[in-house]
């Protein structure tokens, strides 16, 4: 068959969109990828035989000006989105999220072409929410309301290197590794809390700590200076290219809870401490640290909580009483679906048959 992929130029999007065409292309389906400029760099390396990049916009409800603006920019993207899908001639159009999925699913589905939405988070967001009546919804968690009509649950398609870093969770011993990362929005916080976290531990327990940090550029000067005070040994870079190694090689993961981090913290099968983003209206980052906390997988903190403080007394208690390490590895790593990406182009497959 052929099928059209759409997905926002970030890798959460991406990331998922890139799992499942490696296994359609795998099983000898054509695949064709639609997203926005801001992908540019991220898929040179796409399992897709065309890229097509169509304009993106995101209404705002507070700026009606801007939303008449963004309105009219994703009107003229589905009219393009038109054109490239007749080219294509697609037997199924798939969405991964965001507000670029809008013109390639609507054209799509004003061709009567079959069509299908992955809510990659805990709570559907407002552009799947858009495109639902006229779609099938496949969801990354077992329970996502919002969307009034049935939905299919694949979990959620991680990349091949993250399957290839999973092995088995290997208690501290006289080393507690630590992994701290944010991505691109969420960074600094966790430059401005865990060092003087980490630095207000006892000697002995600063000297048990190996940090793997994420830093912004304008951030790693001073917290690599506040790790060096504390005696405390960090290796620290502004990006990671194989962050699934280091989040298998680490005994404790500090990161945000966007949909893709929490299915590769299970798939991988680490224990984590999850600070969800705020600020969203759907609070998504917040529904996906409680869903992986719920199953006893991870410890969730909400930013206005995430303070050095608690910080300090969360990683004493767990270099004091490491059990719970182990035993959060086993339960994230129950609720991982390694076979989330073979599960949804089952999926995939059959509702391209099933289109008239």
């Amino acid at each position: 068959m052929r099928a059209l992929l759409a997905a926002g130029g970030t890798g959460g999007h991406l990331f998922p969109a890139e799992a499942i065409a490696a296994v359609l292309g795998a099983r000898g389906h054509q695949v064709a990828l639609m997203t926005d400029v801001r992908a540019k760099t991220l898929v040179a390396q796409f399992p897709a035989e065309r890229v097509d990049f169509l304009p993106a916009a995101t209404p705002r409800v507070k700026n009606p000006v801007a939303s008449a603006k963004a309105l009219l920019v994703l009107g003229g993207a589905v009219l393009k989105a038109r054109k490239l899908i007749k080219a294509f001639g697609p037997d199924v159009v798939i969405g991964f999220g965001g507000y670029p999925t809008i013109p390639p699913l609507k054209a799509a589905q004003t061709l009567g072409l079959a069509t299908v939405v992955h809510e990659a988070n805990a709570v559907p967001g407002k552009a799947n929410r858009f495109l639902a009546n006229s779609a099938t919804i496949f969801t990354a968690f077992p329970e996502t309301p919002g969307f009034g009509k049935p939905t299919t649950f694949v979990g959620m398609p991680v990349r091949q290197a993250v399957k290839a870093a999973a092995r088995p969770f290997e208690a501290p011993g006289d080393t507690l590794r630590l992994l701290v990362f944010g991505g691109s929005q969420g960074a600094r916080i966790f430059a401005d809390i865990v060092p003087p976290a980490l630095s207000a531990l006892s000697p002995e327990h600063r000297a048990m700590l190996r940090i793997t940090q994420q830093c912004r550029p304008e951030d790693l000067e001073r917290t690599r200076a506040a790790y060096d005070a504390a005696g405390i040994a960090a290796d620290l870079a502004p990006f990671f290219t194989d962050l699934p190694q280091r989040m298998a090689d680490a005994h404790l993961v500090v990161c945000r809870s966007g949909a893709s981090t929490v299915a590769e913290l299970a798939v991988i099968g680490r224990p984590s401490l999850l600070v969800p983003l705020p600020g969203a209206l759907d609070q998504d980052q917040a529904h996906n640290a409680e869903a992986l906390a719920a199953a006893g997988g991870a410890i969730a903190v909400l930013q206005p909580e995430f303070t050095a403080e608690r910080l300090t007394a969360e990683i004493g208690k767990l270099l004091t009483a490491p059990a719970w390490l182990a035993q959060a590895a086993d339960a994230a790593r129950g609720f991982g679906r390694p076979d989330a990406a073979e599960r949804f182009a089952d999926a995939a497959e059959n509702v391209a048959k099933a289109k008239p």
